[in-house]
């Protein structure tokens, strides 16, 4: 345990006030369980590296790390993949956006956000997550996240919205002169217009998909052109995600892809704009 941690922990027990400390023994441990599985994450991908690079066995690695091979069978068959770290440590905040109705008082999340979030929520549980804050982003309001995330939100619905996109040096959204909004491949130039949008409508919508860094945390940043998007680009991500973190690793990436909907459940995804690393 580093130094701050044992600072933290004591200080927990040592706080007079009972609800404050139950409070920060709570958060405290989602925290070191979330640390305990990229730990055993760890692990698993050190016995495979040097099982593939360093041409060792099983049992040499085994007796290296002064467990029994059996042990090591076991870390290769229950630690979580590798691929687990496209999303951060953990505990991981999911947020969405909130949508201002005039005869309600509260904000309102649209059916297909929140398709997209009951999505992800599902299988980042699968990758042993923890979701420690579902939040709805009040378009009025600034709101950044504190450490891992996933945001679905388009720089019009808000501030965060435009901030993670603006820093994106690949792909954009932009308005165009009739009010649509555009995926702008700030590379080539190409603007893509939503299937929804377009002069022969059809039942598809383009959306925008980036994983970035702020500080040591991951933001996986999913916006569609229309709120439909976001369910096919969550949908991509999970499917494929053992290919892009092999391809990408801790690295940050954005792309996007057209999905075809039949109601709110996709039918069919495509790559639009190929996943490019920024520099």
């Amino acid at each position: 345990m580093t130094t701050s941690g044992a600072d933290e922990f004591d200080a927990v027990r040592a706080d007079p006030d009972p609800i404050r400390r139950g409070q920060r023994a709570s958060e405290l441990i989602t925290l070191y369980q979330q640390r305990a599985t990229e730990l055993a994450r760890l692990r698993r991908a050190a016995i495979e590296e040097a099982h593939r690079h360093l041409d060792m066995s099983y049992t040499d690695i085994a007796s290296k790390l002064g467990i029994t091979k059996g042990r090591v069978t076991q870390i290769r068959s229950s630690a979580p993949g590798p691929e687990r770290a496209f999303f951060g440590v953990g505990p991981i905040s999911l947020a969405l956006p909130g949508r201002i109705i005039r005869e309600r008082e509260d904000l309102v999340i649209a059916g297909p956000d929140d398709a997209t979030g009951a999505h992800l929520t599902g299988e980042l549980e699968k990758l042993s997550f923890v979701i420690n804050e579902r939040v709805v982003i009040d378009p009025r309001e600034e709101w950044e996240p504190a450490g891992d995330a996933v945001v679905i939100c388009g720089p019009a619905s808000a501030h965060i919205g435009h901030k993670l996109m603006s820093a994106d040096p690949v792909l954009r959204m932009s308005i165009g002169d009739n009010v649509q909004w555009y995926i702008t491949d700030e590379v080539t130039g190409e603007k893509f217009l939503s299937p929804m949008d377009a002069a022969n409508p059809r039942k598809a919508d383009h959306a925008y998909i980036a994983r970035r860094k702020l500080g040591n945390h991951v933001i996986v940043h999913i916006a569609g052109l229309h709120a439909a998007g976001s369910i096919g680009a969550a949908h991509y991500v999970t499917k494929n995600l053992s290919e892009l973190f092999a391809e990408f690793g801790d690295s940050e990436f954005s792309m996007a892809v057209t999905t075809e909907f039949d109601g709110l459940t996709p039918t069919s995804i495509d790559v639009l704009v190929p996943p490019r690393k920024w520099a």
